[in-house]
């Protein structure tokens, strides 16, 4: 379970026993019923935008948010957040992009914001640390389960795309 390192060993057993029997899925699936309906680059702009300005009045402003499908195959990543610099006379400009990964556009709505959280953190806390993880658990009260929530339905989509590439590759009796 790649998705869980750093968990402690009886946590991961205790997750790889519910996804082997078929019930991790399931008990995501009731405990975030609710789908969210931002598909668009612009509805997720306009999320961000919310939630930023909710929380986060008076950090700078972001350029451009958008789903990337790129993400999770060659970063390994769920969400980025870049920052450019530029110069433009004699001001130097900040330009900030927040991309979250597709497969997120068919997530839990929970499962959403944890990921635009995280991101929006990293505008004024670069670094994983306390600081970052204290402003993350101000805009959601929830984010440690959130996140741990995440990295398992995270786990049973790689064990399903799994399972199904495994069944494409046998041959179907006839």
């Amino acid at each position: 379970m790649k998705y869980l390192q750093g968990y402690s060993p009886s946590l991961i057993a205790q997750a790889q026993r519910l996804l082997d029997d078929g019930e991790l899925a399931p008990l995501l699936a009731r405990k975030y019923p609710e789908m969210h309906e931002v598909r668009s680059d612009k509805a997720l702009f306009d999320y961000t935008q919310a939630l930023k300005q909710r929380f986060m009045r008076n950090a700078g402003p972001i350029a451009l948010v958008c789903y990337d499908a790129k993400l999770k195959v060659i970063q390994h990543a769920l969400g980025t957040h870049t920052r450019q610099s530029t110069v433009q006379g004699s001001r130097l400009k900040t330009r900030r992009e927040i991309r979250v990964a597709t497969l997120f556009r068919e997530a839990p709505a929970e499962f959403l914001k944890m990921i635009v959280v995280h991101e929006l953190a990293h505008l004024k806390e670069l670094e994983h640390d306390k600081a970052f993880y204290a402003l993350c658990h101000h805009m959601e009260p929830a984010y440690g389960q959130l996140e741990f929530d995440v990295r398992l339905w995270l786990s049973v989509r790689d064990a399903e795309e799994k399972r199904l590439k495994r069944e494409a590759k046998s041959p179907v009796p006839s």
